[in-house]
């Protein structure tokens, strides 16, 4: 049986990109409902975004997320550097 092939985002050489959008909405107790909706955001689009599932980002989606929720990028996406 073949390996399956890590993302790039799951590789241990670079690190990975993680969102942190789902503990910055809650910190500022703001639904998932209410980004949907005045983000016009789809609801499994921004479940992918909340639970660290997304293959490709979107930066559109993203500026209308931080838009909304009066925020910088680095507010909801962090690296984190691979282990050494």
């Amino acid at each position: 049986m073949a390996e399956a092939k890590k993302s790039p985002a799951e590789n241990e050489n670079v690190g990975s990109v993680i969102f942190t959008l789902d503990e910055f909405r809650k910190s500022k107790g703001i639904s998932k409902n209410q980004i949907c909706i005045n983000a016009n955001v789809q609801r499994t689009q921004l479940q992918n975004y909340c639970n660290n599932k997304v293959a490709r980002i979107d930066l559109f989606v993203l500026a209308r997320i931080c838009n909304y929720l009066e925020c910088e990028i680095k507010d909801i996406i962090k690296y984190v550097p691979p282990k050494k």
